[in-house]
């Protein structure tokens, strides 16, 4: 008898990379996580293209490698693809020392990160249902504010009686 196959992980809509030992700590690096979390695949691009920090180049490759995935392996639609998860976590930290006065030393801590992100693509239906709600509300909006202008009456003054 063999053993059964085991259950896939992700659903066959997402594709996934990861990139391990990024030099740096991953409290920066979860900032750029964050930066692109529950985003469109093209703005997180974007996103991470015009970000001034150094472990932005990182990310951003890690991203571009989970698209690709998802256009390869999976036959997913790139302009569907959003960014489902980013997360980050911590590895090795490279010890060494720094030379002080009087013949001491300090500790360096040199952190390196591991992040994963992945990607999944949204359906159609799903986009269409996002977009009509907020159209709803600007309509309604617009009709509430019109219904307001027409039924607003000027306060009346009061008078008071002096006797």
């Amino acid at each position: 008898m063999s053993k059964s196959a085991k259950a896939p992980r992700r659903k066959d809509n997402q594709a996934l990379a990861k990139a391990r030992y990024i030099k740096g700590s991953e409290r920066k690096l979860n900032l750029l996580a964050q930066l692109i979390r529950n985003k469109p695949a093209q703005k997180a691009l974007v996103d991470l293209e015009f970000s001034h920090r150094r472990m932005a180049r990182e990310v951003k490759k890690v991203l571009e490698a989970a698209i690709a995935n998802a256009e390869n392996n999976h036959n997913l639609d790139v302009d569907l693809l959003f960014v489902r998860e980013a997360t980050v976590g911590k590895t090795m930290v490279m010890k060494r020392f720094h030379a002080r006065g009087r013949g001491r030393s300090a500790a360096v801590e040199k952190p390196f990160s591991n992040i994963t992100i992945i990607v999944e693509e949204k359906s159609a239906a799903e986009e269409l249902k996002k977009k009509a709600p907020k159209a709803k509300k600007a309509a309604a909006k617009t009709t509430s504010s019109e219904g307001k202008a027409k039924t607003a009456k000027p306060a009346a003054k009061k008078t008071t009686s002096k006797e």
